[in-house]
């Protein structure tokens, strides 16, 4: 017989049902403990624990987001996840640098499953952590997860992934082709634009979503 649950276990089940009704996929650890306000994630941690052992869901440790209710009803869908791979970080301020998109297949980096509503449909989308201010104006904070689609072209006002060959990095930045220079223009009015020859200038993706750090 199923062991009654308490109360947090009961209100971190239901909010787990609730977010996958609303967003059609599974909330993180730290969704779940801002969402039944606990006071850490270890607290989550251990009370999901106690709700897959006694079959109310499935966890996938490994991955981001992989918690699956198995309490028979039928509450979002993973028929369009998309798990995407985050292959380092990109500086939204001075370059920074950043691993290349042709890694995206090794089994050692961190991923996240998404809906097909966030990455436009995408199984190519990779991921970048943000680092820095830069694109602030743009709805792009520190910490935040950008989406891109692997590409090496790019119209003016695209917000990209732009690598420099000169030194070697990359930063994020709106891309503006002005003659025989880049622009590399940031979206924080108290910081100056990039301006680079064009030769020295690769674009590596473009960006289609924002996946917000709280």
């Amino acid at each position: 017989m199923a062991k009654q649950l308490s109360a947090r276990q009961q209100a971190i089940l239901d909010f787990i049902g609730d977010y996958l009704d609303e967003h059609q996929y599974p909330p993180t650890i730290r969704d779940i403990q801002h969402g039944c306000d606990i006071s850490s994630t270890s607290v989550v941690d251990y009370n999901l624990q106690i709700l897959q052992r006694e079959g109310h869901l499935r966890r996938q440790s490994e991955v981001s987001r992989g918690i699956e209710l198995l309490d028979g009803v039928t509450r979002g869908s993973r028929r369009d996840i998309f798990r995407v791979p985050v292959l380092g970080n990109i500086a939204a301020g001075a370059p920074l640098p950043t691993p290349s998109a042709d890694s995206r297949y090794s089994e050692e980096i961190e991923s996240v499953d998404l809906p097909s509503s966030v990455t436009g449909g995408s199984s190519k989308v990779f991921g970048l952590r943000v680092k820095g201010t830069s694109m602030i104006d743009a709805l792009v904070a520190d910490g935040d997860l950008v989406l891109l689609e692997p590409t090496v072209h790019a119209e003016n006002g695209d917000m990209v992934a732009a690598w420099l060959e000169d030194v070697e990095e990359a930063t994020l930045k709106r891309f503006y082709l002005e003659g025989d220079t880049v622009r590399l223009q940031p979206a924080n009015e108290t910081m100056e634009p990039i301006m680079v020859p064009a030769k020295n200038v690769a674009v590596r993706g473009k960006v289609v979503g924002v996946v917000r750090s709280y």
